[in-house]
């Protein structure tokens, strides 16, 4: 699949898809949007892929969406086709990153507002550059916020936090960003990606099937009760009964070696 909104290149397991419009940081049109949700449904069927990484090109991650570009449908076909395709919000790209079954990282290079920090929000893990400078900016436009921030900010940093982003629209930066809870680490600019590179390579190759399992669950266990939840966790332990990977982190144990899983 050939994009001209981003790149996307697998390396050792691991996915990078970067934000490719360095000229305007990155900000997204519609097909921008479409080329991420190709890009996300790619990553995500591939079971080769088992971690993926979103960043930027150049000094900003994303300065959100595109508004001097030109209305109507989007020049890269999306993903989904036919009625649903038709039916589906175009603002639900966010929705589709936060669901995927593959562990997910932003790194974090550079401004990062608006939809692009909804972008940022839907990933499992943030990781920041110092450079880094967040901002739910949609009430600096006189808009309600989209894409999602609305629901992803008070389930990252409480509602108390999420509300006087939302309502202000200040910037907050990388430090503060830090003791929000907003990132969970703040590395100097120049390594923000290889960072997350390299936790998203320890991630990789850790055992995937029991990594996606435990995603889950956390994503799930917000609706569920205590009870369900661990009985839940009792079913689909039972999974991993079956992998090659819970094999031979037996047999690393009684061998007294550090795993070498598979994936399988």
């Amino acid at each position: 699949m050939s994009y001209a909104d981003i790149t996307y290149d697998v390396q050792d397991a691991v996915g990078l898809i970067t934000l490719n419009r360095p000229a305007k940081l990155n900000a997204m049109s519609w097909s921008t949007w479409a080329e991420l949700e190709t890009a996300f449904a790619e990553a995500d069927r591939d079971d080769a892929t088992r971690a993926l990484v979103i960043t930027g090109a150049g000094r900003g991650f994303s300065a959100g969406t595109d508004l001097t570009a030109a209305p109507g449908a989007p020049s890269h076909p999306r993903p989904i086709e036919g009625r649903n395709g038709t039916l589906r919000s175009r603002h639900l790209g966010t929705e589709q990153l936060y669901h995927l079954q593959k562990p997910t990282i932003a790194a974090v290079n550079g401004v990062c507002v608006g939809a692009g920090l909804s972008l940022a929000l839907a990933c499992d893990i943030r990781i920041a550059a110092e450079a880094a400078r967040f901002s739910a900016i949609f009430v600096k436009r006189g808009l309600n916020a989209d894409t999602g921030s609305s629901w992803f900010l008070p389930r990252v940093v409480g509602a108390e936090q999420a509300m006087r982003m939302l309502f202000t629209g200040a910037m907050v930066p990388a430090p503060e960003a830090l003791a929000m809870g907003l990132v969970s680490e703040v590395v100097p600019t120049e390594e923000v990606r290889d960072r997350a590179l390299e936790l998203a390579g320890e991630i990789a190759h850790g055992p995937s099937v029991a990594v996606e399992i435990m995603k889950r669950m956390v994503r799930e266990g917000a609706t569920l009760s205590l009870r369900q939840h661990v009985e839940l966790e009792e079913h689909l332990q039972r999974i991993t009964f079956e992998t090659e990977d819970f094999a031979e982190g037996g047999k690393s144990f009684i061998e007294k070696r550090e795993p070498v899983f598979r994936g399988r």
